[in-house]
């Protein structure tokens, strides 16, 4: 056999190899490798920022060194993904159709609980100085969304407005008929030779109509009488007897706290078609903004938290708006909750469409044109 050959060290060999000097770095397992010398093979230190600086290297980090770049790395990635969300916040101005009262509740709560954040927009909701001005505001891109009425989007869009129903806040009509219940007027047919008052002339004109010819009757056999939208007053002082256009959440239990009992007549029962009361509108130059979607979903998710907790939703209502503290507005909040559209983004064409017909035939719009024209499915 021939004489075993001792080669010399890796020239960097020394430079590897721990001593004295450097308590700190673990000494390496003692292999033998080729030519008999040993090998050294590196365990984790107990100092690998001391043995790093002496000039040692290790061939892998240790649990304590990858941590805090571990974190280090998926906070930078997490600020990176909360940052856009931030700066992407889209303001939205909401229209009302009048001043707050319990049916904006959706939005007040959506806003109180933070759905809209949650969604990326910034809302602000805004009473109109006049309550036919949000519909317009929103043709002429002034606001983003109003809330208008299923019946009045009809006739704005036959006049040649821009405007598109993007969601439903009230899925049932609240207008009604009120008498005094010690009237004597117990049905639509006793109301020939009567007064009836009203407040805008034009749809409650229509629906009246609609009401008496279902009793067979017309409007000639009633004299109707513009009270502005003093309904309840007139009602009590006898100017009229009856009045329309009142809200079924208001008006009786405002009768009701002045001492006096009312009758409803509850139109949708009285030959008028089903519609929703209460819609949001928007642009038709903007039907296919995400940024609707995201309010819609923010709404009918206030809505549902709404129905599911009424006693900590008006309590957060009345902190935001304490004049509205007082027992006409708690009972309008409990008459108002089942209104609701519990599916604020979903469309009946159908029923739209049956009620368009109804006003062309009222000749209150001119044609009727297809759904879709007018009232869409929002995107999310």
């Amino acid at each position: 056999m021939g004489r075993r050959v001792r080669r010399a060290w890796p020239p960097d060999a020394a430079s590897q190899w721990p001593d004295a000097n450097f308590p700190d770095v673990c000494c390496p397992d003692r292999a033998l490798g080729y030519g008999g010398w040993p090998l050294p093979v590196y365990r984790p230190c107990r100092s690998p920022s001391y043995a790093l600086a002496a000039g040692r290297y290790r061939t892998h980090l240790t649990l304590l060194e990858i941590l805090p770049m571990y974190r280090l790395i998926t906070g930078f990635i997490a600020l990176l993904l909360i940052l856009p969300a931030t700066a992407k916040a889209e303001d939205l101005t909401v229209m009302l159709d009048w001043f707050v009262n319990p049916v904006h509740a959706p939005l007040i709560i959506a806003q109180q609980k933070g759905y809209f954040d949650e969604v990326g927009l910034s809302v602000d909701i805004v009473p109109p100085a006049d309550p036919s001005d949000p519909p317009k505001l929103v043709a002429a891109g002034r606001a983003d969304v109003a809330i208008s009425y299923q019946p009045q989007l009809h006739m704005q869009v036959d006049q040649g407005l821009p405007l598109v129903r993007i969601g439903t806040l009230v899925a049932t009509p609240l207008n009604i008929m009120v008498v005094l219940a010690d009237s004597g007027i117990n049905s639509i047919a006793d109301l020939k030779g009567k007064k009836i008052g009203y407040s805008v002339g034009g749809v409650e004109e229509a629906l009246v109509q609609a009401m008496l010819e279902n009793a067979s009757l017309t409007l000639d056999d009633v004299e109707m009488v513009n009270v502005n939208f003093s309904l309840s007053p007139s009602l009590l002082s006898g100017q009229v007897d009856a009045v329309t256009g009142a809200f079924r959440n208001y008006e009786l239990s405002q009768l009701a706290l002045e001492g006096h009992q009312g009758r409803a007549f509850f139109i949708e029962e009285e030959g008028v078609p089903i519609y929703d009361e209460l819609i949001f509108v928007a642009n038709r130059d903007r039907a296919d903004d995400p940024a609707l979607g995201k309010f819609i979903a923010a709404v009918e998710r206030a809505t549902h938290y709404l129905l599911n907790h009424p006693e900590e939703c008006w309590a957060l209502f009345i902190k935001q708006y304490p004049a509205l503290d007082d027992e006409l507005n708690r009972r309008a909040w409990r008459d108002t909750l089942p209104r609701f559209a519990m599916r604020p983004a979903a469309l009946d064409e159908q029923r739209y469409q049956h009620f368009a017909t109804f006003m062309a035939a009222k000749g209150l719009i001119g044609t009727v044109p297809r759904v879709s024209e007018y009232a869409v499915v929002p995107v999310r």
